[in-house]
This record gives C-alpha cells, sequence and structure tokens, in this order.
C-alpha cells in the first residue's frame, strides 16, 4: 500500500477516536456504567444546554452562567432621608425683644431620649429659658447656646421658650434649633426662625436723599448749565459780529462821499476848479477800502467752554465708575467664565441657595468633646447641615468640594472617613440626593491647630459658585 494512503487511514483512525472519546460523556443515563455514576452537584456557575449531534440536551460545562445577573441600571440609589420620630418647629415671638417659641414632637409610639440646642447669635445671651434648659458656651466658638435634656412621651409634643438680648435695638435675630440624639451629634431634625424688631419694620420706608445730593440730578443740572452757557456766549457773539460789520459799512459810505466831493467847483482840484480846465481829465486817486478781516472768538471764551466741557466729561465719568464699583461685592466668586451661578453669603440659620443645591448651618462646634479626636491628629469640628436638592434631577456632591476657612485663609476639605463616622457608617457623597428632596446629616471638618473655622464654603459641583457661610 502506498505510503500516502497508510498516512490518511492512520488520520482517519484518530479522528474517529477522538470523536468516540467526545461521544461518551454525552451518554444516555439509562446506560448501566451511568446509573452507577451518582450525579454531580452543579458547580456554582450553572452549565449552558449545549446540543451534540447525535445526543440528547445534557448540559455540558462552559464556564458561562446560564442567568446573567441583575445589573444595575444606573449609580448608588439616591439619598432619601427617613422621616424621624422627632421634629421640631420654631417660631418668632412678637415681643420687643427677641424671643422664640419651640415646639418639639414625637411622633412615635414609644418615648424618646432627645438634646435639643439652640444656638445663640454672637454678642447675644439669653434672659428666659423655659423646660428646664440651660446656657452653655461650647469650646472653641464665639456665641453661646441653649441645651434641653428632655424624654419625650410618645405622641406628645413639648413647648419651650426663650427670650434674647442683642447689644444693637432694631437688629434682626436668627436663633436656628436642632434636635439631637442622646450623643448630641446625630440630628433627628432642624429649624430656623428670625425675629425682626419693630425698629427694622419700616427700613423700606427711608426717606430718600435730597434732589441736590442725587448724582444723576446734579449730572442734569451741570449740563443744562453748559448748554445755557454756550448759548448766551455765541448770541453775544453774534451781536458783536453784526455791531463790527455795521460799524464798517458807515466808514466805507462816508469815504466814497468825501471821493466824489473832491471835484466840485472851487475845490481846487486840477480839472474841476475853473470852467477853462474841465476838458483836462485826471485820474482820481483810489480810495482803499477797509480790510475786513474774520472775526474769532476771544481766547477766554474758547478756554472757559473748553474746560466746561472737560469738567462734565470728567464727572460723568467718575460718577459712572463710582457707581459700577459700589455695586461690586469683593466677597461674591466670579459669575462669569467657569463659574455657574452667583456666590451667595450669610450667617448661621439662614438658607442659602446656589446652582443645584439649598445649604443651611444650624451649628458649628469644635473640640474633643464634641467628636474624638482623629487618629492623626487634628481637632475635629462638626457641622450640622441641611441640604435640600432644588432641581428636578438627582444631584450629587462631594466632601472635597466642602471646605471650612480658617482665619489665616487656609481651609481644609471635609473628613469623608469621620463624617462616615459620624453618619453611623453611611457615605453621604456617595449616593446622590434625590429630586425635590432634604436631607439633614453632621460634617466632620478636622483643623489643624487650636483656631475655630471662621467661614464655611459648601457647593454642589466644581463649576458652582457655591455659598459662604459666616461663623461666629
Amino acid at each position: 500500500m502506498p505510503a500516502s494512503r497508510r498516512h490518511h487511514k492512520a488520520l482517519a483512525v484518530f479522528v474517529n477516536c477522538l470523536g468516540v472519546i467526545a461521544a461518551v460523556p454525552a451518554l444516555s443515563p439509562a446506560t448501566p456504567r451511568a446509573a452507577e455514576t451518582p450525579a454531580r452537584p452543579a458547580p456554582a456557575a450553572a452549565a449552558v444546554p449545549v446540543a451534540l449531534p447525535g445526543a440528547g440536551a445534557t448540559p455540558i460545562p462552559t464556564g458561562v452562567p446560564a442567568v446573567p445577573p441583575a445589573v444595575p441600571t444606573t449609580g448608588p440609589a439616591p439619598v432619601r432621608p427617613s422621616m424621624p420620630p422627632v421634629s421640631v418647629a420654631v417660631g418668632a415671638a412678637g415681643t420687643p425683644a427677641p424671643g422664640y417659641r419651640i415646639e418639639v414632637r414625637n411622633a412615635g409610639t414609644a418615648p424618646v431620649d432627645t438634646m435639643v440646642r439652640q444656638e445663640l447669635p454672637s454678642g447675644s445671651r439669653a434672659t428666659t429659658v423655659t423646660g428646664g434648659g440651660r446656657t452653655t458656651r461650647p469650646a472653641g466658638s464665639n456665641a453661646g447656646e441653649v441645651t434641653w435634656r428632655l424624654r419625650l412621651p410618645a405622641k406628645s409634643t413639648t413647648t419651650l421658650h426663650t427670650a434674647l438680648s442683642v447689644p444693637g435695638p432694631g437688629r434682626s435675630v436668627t436663633a436656628p434649633t436642632c434636635v439631637y440624639g442622646t450623643d448630641g451629634t446625630r440630628p433627628y431634625d432642624c429649624a430656623t426662625a428670625t425675629w425682626v424688631g419693630a425698629a427694622t419694620a419700616p427700613a423700606a420706608q427711608v426717606t430718600a436723599a435730597p434732589a441736590w445730593r442725587r448724582p444723576p440730578v446734579l449730572l442734569a443740572a451741570f449740563t443744562a448749565l453748559l448748554v445755557v452757557t454756550a448759548g448766551v456766549l455765541w448770541w453775544a457773539l453774534w451781536r458783536r459780529r453784526r455791531r463790527t460789520a455795521a460799524t464798517a459799512g458807515t466808514g466805507l459810505s462816508g469815504g466814497g462821499a468825501m471821493s466824489a466831493g473832491a471835484g466840485a467847483p472851487g475845490s481846487g482840484v486840477p480839472g474841476q476848479g475853473s470852467p477853462a480846465e474841465r476838458g483836462t481829465v485826471y485820474p482820481r486817486t483810489a480810495v482803499p477800502a477797509p480790510a475786513s478781516r474774520r472775526r474769532r472768538p476771544p481766547v477766554w471764551l474758547v478756554v472757559g467752554v473748553a474746560a466746561a466741557v472737560l469738567a462734565g466729561v470728567v464727572g460723568a465719568a467718575a460718577w459712572s465708575a463710582t457707581q459700577r464699583v459700589a455695586a461690586m461685592d469683593t466677597t461674591k466668586q466670579p459669575t462669569s467664565g467657569a463659574w455657574v451661578g452667583s456666590s451667595v453669603t450669610g450667617a448661621l440659620g439662614q438658607p442659602l441657595r446656589e446652582t443645584a443645591f439649598e445649604f443651611t448651618v444650624y451649628r458649628v462646634s469644635c473640640g474633643a468633646d464634641v467628636l474624638p479626636a482623629a487618629p492623626g491628629g487634628g481637632r475635629p469640628c462638626l457641622a450640622t447641615v441641611g441640604v435640600r436638592n432644588v432641581t428636578n434631577e438627582d444631584q450629587t456632591w462631594h466632601g472635597q468640594l466642602q471646605r471650612a476657612y480658617l482665619p489665616s485663609g487656609n481651609w481644609v476639605a471635609a473628613d469623608e472617613d469621620a463624617t462616615r463616622v459620624a453618619n453611623l457608617g453611611r457615605d453621604v457623597f456617595s449616593q446622590p440626593v434625590a429630586a425635590g428632596r432634604r436631607v439633614l446629616l453632621p460634617l466632620v471638618f478636622t483643623m489643624r491647630g487650636d483656631e475655630p473655622p471662621k467661614r464655611l464654603e459648601l457647593r454642589s459641583g466644581v463649576f458652582s459658585a457655591g455659598v459662604r457661610v459666616d461663623v461666629p
């Protein structure tokens, strides 16, 4: 047999053997050997049924899951605040001195131990406190606070009253109030109210400045004076020019008469003095006409009008520049270019709105009595912040964009690890805030040194101008 045929037959036998070996696992379980072999449990990754020619539907492990796992549609679910069992409402009293009415309600079916804190504005002090509250001044803070430790019965409402004294009469006073757990760091609810004094009510009826002190009126009067002055000067110059022209015409006509009368009889002029000499004609001497030169305005008039016009232009430019400079706010971030929106500055307890969020800072406290010191050193500062999404979409925010500024101008970003601990292990920056919802949470800033922060800067995005909150 030729060698080529032997090779072909050997290759055919080898291929048939491979086919038999591949078909052995696909035998039906009805065979005696297959019945004796116990069925092995399927691996964690289920097998996909693959049909082979001449075999049944016996599954062959392929490593591909039979049912694909559920894939999340979008990112993490938005943060949806749970309804706390305790809520607080604050209202300003209509009294001559700043006063507030605080209502703490427990809507749950079990008693709750709480701590109520009311922030006092800088320079004020509490004169009346009900409900067993006491006035304290946290370490590292220039403002005091009123605290209550209450045990709220189920389905009950507790009413508290406070009265304050402020150094300046007639100023508005904002005093935010929050209800915390027994540790005083995890807020259940917060509310704020602003007391407006009677002296500040007619502030909108402030009398305007006199007319002679208003810059637009002064500018209009100055312009009118320039116009009138220019008109009077032009009229005087025109009258003078007419008078000069009339005088020049009178002199010219008189000179011609004198020339004509020079040849009269008996005048002694040759050729006209006697009848015998009338036939002799002599050329008449030409009388030079008076030279008329163009009249120019006097130097003092030109200089005066130029000085008046220059003063008007300089005054208008200075007034316009003064108004623009007065309208500028050096505390705001740029509102053009890469920044979106305009920056807003306020105090504790004031809702401040930027592009996507409305921030309200209710309380800022620093020290080891608030939170334990950070492992790497530093002094923790706890800020109770309310964040409301004012857009129609879920919005995310980042801890590195939330900053606390020191008096020296240095700043630190929010400590995300410490903030997660203060929020009972929940990462508040990893989940978006649902559209139209409000979340209340503590933010932790780890400060270096003993100086407390003087300002917080909060923003929703990298290009947002954000809000600034002054810390007393």
